[in-house]
């Protein structure tokens, strides 16, 4: 280590790993260097609200530099991180190079289409804001588009939405716009006949939101189909080619639209990583969260894969990215100190999902709730969690206004 200046973090990611490790070091007598290729933080949960128009990008994200405009011992970058050298402690990024004494790689992850060709061509995602907002120009388009169409089955197929993979993302999603057909496309296009519009959501498992107890995969099945969404499980899709899904089965779904929130891996930096790899890509860490042979680089977030005392992989969460990103900056100032770090244990507050309007599951405290109970501990727990004050209120604002008009208030198809 330098000891003639400062300790210094550098810290890959702006994402809820990466903030939380910045802010546990903020009291620290360490230099920061916090990258991303983005200018902002975004909150990941809420980008199907983007997608269906519900929410507006910027009121689900906020940029790095106002986030952290009071902690002095911190500095921004903008930029890809193309390589890292372990031994001499440097990494590149345009063009550039960052030398550091502590490392802290939360990098997140990225969509997974195992090998689908055809369907990351034409297929939609939500990962990012550019993504969810090509989802939402895509869904308004289909409605203006069939608003117009005289052929029956080309009308139909434009009305047909198709949602892979039913996990929290997916079930959200589904709900969402199954609510947002029902409610208010029927006002915007009094002339369309919406019964003909139809959301379908495909798993090819035999639960939805599979890692959940089983009284809210339930839970989540009769809420669904209580909103019309037809629900198919044990059902695998073989191909997309932009007009129809073709399904394990040879049956085929003549779409336009489909969604695919089935998958994900990690950030591709992390392939070039000297550490065994897991399932997604995810690096296998120590459980004080750092490499096994070079301890003063830490993994992170949905990069990092740890099990829990059953042994099963923790999720790709926000709640665990954030405890992962406390723990780090803990033990990297224990190590300054030259203390020994410290064992990362995961503490579970509970799962969340919700289906819609007064529509959702939630399991608290080892209890169970579904309906209008967990879906008002869903609204409060994702305005609290949202950064920024200005955006908590904007956020709430319009949901409030959706929850009394039925009138979601971002219905806009803009240039790409």
């Amino acid at each position: 280590m330098n000891t003639k200046q400062k300790p210094h973090i550098v810290i890959i990611g702006a994402g809820f790993a990466g903030l939380e490790t910045a802010r546990g070091l903020a009291k620290s007598s360490v230099r920061i260097t916090l990258i991303d290729k983005n200018n902002h933080h975004l909150f990941q949960p809420l980008l199907y609200q983007v997608a269906i128009a519900g929410l507006l990008p910027s009121q689900i994200a906020q940029p790095v530099r106002t986030i952290f405009r009071r902690q002095k011992n911190l500095a921004f970058q903008m930029g890809e991180v193309t390589g890292i050298n372990f031994n001499e402690k440097f990494i590149k990024m345009n063009g550039s190079v960052i030398a550091y004494d502590y490392l802290v790689i939360a990098a997140g992850a990225r969509t997974n289409f195992f090998g689908f060709d055809t369907l990351e061509k034409h297929g939609l995602q939500l990962k990012d804001l550019e993504t969810a907002v090509a989802t939402r120009n895509h869904l308004l388009s289909m409605f203006e588009q069939a608003s117009h169409e005289g052929d029956p089955e080309k009308r139909k197929a434009m009305l047909t939405f198709v949602i892979v993979g039913g996990g929290p993302t997916g079930v959200e999603t589904a709900g969402a716009l199954a609510e947002l057909i029902t409610h208010v496309m029927r006002k915007d296009y009094p002339r369309l006949n919406l019964n003909e519009a139809q959301v379908i959501l495909l798993e090819a498992g035999p639960h939805l939101i599979a890692p959940y107890p089983d009284e809210l995969r339930q839970a989540t099945l009769r809420l669904l189909k209580n909103k019309k969404v037809d629900v198919r499980l044990n059902t695998k899709m073989l191909n997309f080619n932009g007009q129809r899904v073709t399904l394990g089965d040879g049956s085929v779904i003549e779409t336009q639209t489909l969604v695919w929130t089935a998958g994900a891996k990690a950030a591709e930096i992390i392939e070039t990583l000297p550490a065994e790899k897991a399932s997604m890509g995810r690096v296998r860490v120590n459980l004080t969260l750092n490499l096994p042979q070079f301890p003063e680089a830490f993994v992170i977030g949905d990069a990092a894969f740890l099990t829990n005392g059953n042994g099963q992989p923790l999720p790709m969460l926000s709640t665990v990215a954030i405890q992962q990103g406390q723990a780090a900056a803990k033990n990297i100032k224990l190590m300054i100190e030259g203390k020994r770090p410290v064992k990362f244990h995961y503490k579970d507050p509970g799962l969340l999902a919700t289906v819609g309007r007064n529509a959702a599951v939630a399991r608290i405290f080892g209890i169970s709730f579904s309906g209008f109970i967990a879906w008002v501990i869903w609204v409060f727990l994702h305005i609290y969690r949202i950064i920024g004050f200005r955006n908590r209120l904007i956020v709430m604002f319009n949901w409030a206004w959706d929850y009394l008009f039925y009138d979601n208030q971002v219905r806009l198809i803009t240039r790409e």
